[in-house]
């Protein structure tokens, strides 16, 4: 009698990790208390970060909120939207992972909420794949370096701080001194593949001022527009911007140049200010806590250079007085790559756009541009400076023409300069025209 072989096991390997991971009895939490801006419930096991629902009415849906802390065995939640209606004993229901958003092509000419979500009418998106909102920043090592300018279609920035593909600028600015207007011409003139533009903390009125004036509908047809207004609860501000910062990174991966827009971090500060408060950290610098400087260098890192695509951030800061001492704009200077400041007394002088070029820097312009083109804008400056230097003495009268060469040279070449450094919304710069126009003015400048 011959006997056979066993037939083989099947493999069990899925389904032992399936219950190895099985959670056969869910505790849910209830809500002990509501103080200010934070939830405080009673369980469930959760950790920081996680999305949890808080179920107060069968008839109406859960409200979400994630864990932002604990406190005396209590769990400490902020809800991604209105409190209304959350009582005491109401169920809170972990949902075992982090805020992730929805990726795909189908999200260019759209605009999304704070948390990700269509809402400008036009139906659901087709989504490619899910990105976790609090990602990591790419690795130092596998950075390729910024070699290549990115054409931003602004004289003033193009021919005197370029910008390279995969920096990281900040646009720094008082209220009402063109932003969103220098923010909306590099939007609609860029050379990069794709927009995306995070509105933080912006008045209701000007998302639509901005999308339909500033961007027009030929930025916004390659633009992703991610928006949450000043009325909106802090986390959903602060999400407006991890929320842009993920699909900037999902094109990326794409193998596509970015540009990365966000208005403005100064009210993403003000947002995680508001949130360390509630949940009970001590206020440092000015009022900021320190989570606040904390979060800045984790957000502004994850753009950059990666081994495939590039984003270029551009991070305008709104500088409370035009301090620009102040912690938030110190901080992030300290983190970018370059800086572009927007001065008050060229937009007085109805210089728009109000690029003060001797205050601003970008950091990899020598590594990005030739020779001829960093000389010719070598020279601009020394202009500049020399003509600002002596400008109080022309005006008034006192300065004779002939008592100083470098002086006589930098008032001939002052109109041609300005009117260089000025420019329409409407009107187009193409990057070689910029230096064309740059180099032929100052072909004969002996500086």
């Amino acid at each position: 009698m011959r006997l056979e072989a066993p037939p083989n096991p099947p493999d069990l390997t899925q389904y032992r990790a399936f219950v190895q991971n099985a959670d056969p009895v869910k505790v849910n939490g209830r809500v002990t208390q509501v103080i200010g801006l934070v939830i405080e419930s009673k369980g469930p096991a959760a950790m920081v970060g996680e999305l949890c629902e808080i179920r107060y009415d069968r008839r109406k849906p859960p409200i979400p909120a994630e864990v932002v802390g604990f406190r005396d065995h209590q769990v400490l939640l902020m809800p991604l939207g209105s409190m209304e209606g959350v009582r005491p004993g109401s169920e809170v229901v972990g949902t075992h992972q982090a805020q992730r958003v929805r990726v795909g092509p189908g999200l260019l000419g759209r605009i999304l909420d704070g948390l990700g979500n269509p809402m400008d009418g036009r139906g659901p998106i087709e989504a490619a794949a899910a990105y976790p909102v609090n990602n990591t920043p790419p690795p130092s090592l596998s950075r390729s370096r910024i070699r290549e300018p990115l054409e931003v279609g602004v004289r003033a920035i193009d021919g005197c701080l370029t910008i390279g593909k995969g920096q990281r600028i900040g646009v720094f600015a008082g209220s009402g001194v063109g932003k969103s207007t220098v923010l909306g011409m590099i939007a609609r003139n860029t050379s990069a593949d794709v927009n995306v533009i995070a509105l933080t903390g912006e008045r209701g009125r000007e998302v639509r001022e901005f999308i339909e004036e500033a961007l027009g509908p030929e930025g916004l047809r390659r633009s992703v527009v991610v928006a949450a207004t000043s009325d909106q609860p802090a986390l959903v501000r602060i999400k407006c911007a991890l929320v842009a910062t993920a699909i900037a990174e999902y094109f990326r991966d794409q193998g596509r140049d970015v540009l990365l827009m966000m208005d403005s971090v100064t009210r993403l500060a003000l947002a995680q200010r508001e949130v360390g408060l509630a949940i009970g950290e001590p206020p440092t610098t000015r009022g900021y806590t320190p989570s606040v400087f904390a979060l800045l260098p984790r957000l502004l890192e994850r753009s950059g250079t990666a081994e495939t695509g590039s984003i270029t951030g551009l991070y305008t800061v709104l500088v409370e007085g035009d301090d620009m001492n102040e912690p938030v704009a110190d901080a992030v200077r300290g983190i970018l790559d370059g800086h572009i400041v927007l001065s008050r007394s060229l937009a007085q002088k109805n210089h728009y756009p109000a690029v003060d070029v001797l205050e601003s820097v970008s950091r990899v312009m020598p590594s990005i541009t030739a020779r001829d083109h960093l000389e010719a804008a070598g020279k601009l400056r020394t202009l500049l400076a020399t003509y600002r230097e002596a400008e109080d003495l022309i005006n008034i009268g006192a300065y004779v023409e002939g008592s100083n060469p470098r002086i006589d040279q930098a008032r001939r070449y002052i109109e041609q300069i300005n009117r260089f450094l000025t420019q329409a919304p409407e009107e187009k710069a193409p990057f070689q025209d910029t230096l064309r126009h740059l180099m032929e003015m100052l072909r004969d400048a002996a500086v």
